[in-house]
């Protein structure tokens, strides 16, 4: 019994530790982006981001509006698009790494505003090894890498939408 509880401190007190130690680093679980709207509206083709964008944006307390009247802030998805290249061949032609590519386009402008800002893009790559002989195990590596470009992706757009400053319409005199 005595042993029991000499082994539980033990424990207890290492997770203690390294509870102190992360916390001492300053390491902390990332928080929502704060946005400078409420409502958004997401229009465009649709991408396959689409929705997870949507949850994203839920996510962080700002509400998707199904119409662009009802929206401070609008996102036009343009279009996206995924890539692969062969980026290394073996000494008998045989591939031995793959690049894949994720690349989305977009624009935004807040709805109190005519004009549409600049069309941005967001291009993520990555490279994996690939064997003929662990052929699923590579398609499945691609799927995963490929939806891990995707979540990459529409944190950059929500790091874009937390850039952008409540537009003021300048008087004309």
């Amino acid at each position: 019994m005595q042993y029991l509880n000499l082994t539980f401190t033990r424990h207890l007190s290492w997770v203690i530790l390294a509870t102190m130690l992360i916390s001492a680093c300053g390491f902390q679980l990332r928080g929502t982006a704060p946005l400078a709207f409420t409502k958004l509206h997401i229009q465009g083709a649709g991408l396959s981001i689409k929705k997870d964008l949507k949850r994203a944006i839920e996510t962080n307390g700002v509400k998707v509006a199904e119409q662009a009247e009802d929206a401070e802030m609008l996102v036009d998805l343009l279009n996206e698009a995924s890539e692969k290249r062969i980026l290394s061949l073996s000494g008998r032609g045989l591939v031995r790494e793959f690049e894949v590519y994720y690349t989305v386009n977009f624009r935004t402008r807040y709805a109190s505003n005519p004009l549409w800002g600049t069309a941005q893009t967001i291009q993520i790559r990555r490279d994996f090894s690939y064997n003929d002989d662990s052929l699923l195990g590579k398609l499945e590596e691609e799927a995963r890498l490929n939806t891990d470009m995707r979540k990459e992706a529409i944190s950059a757009i929500l790091r874009h939408l937390s850039a952008k400053t409540p537009y003021v319409q300048e008087a004309t005199q």
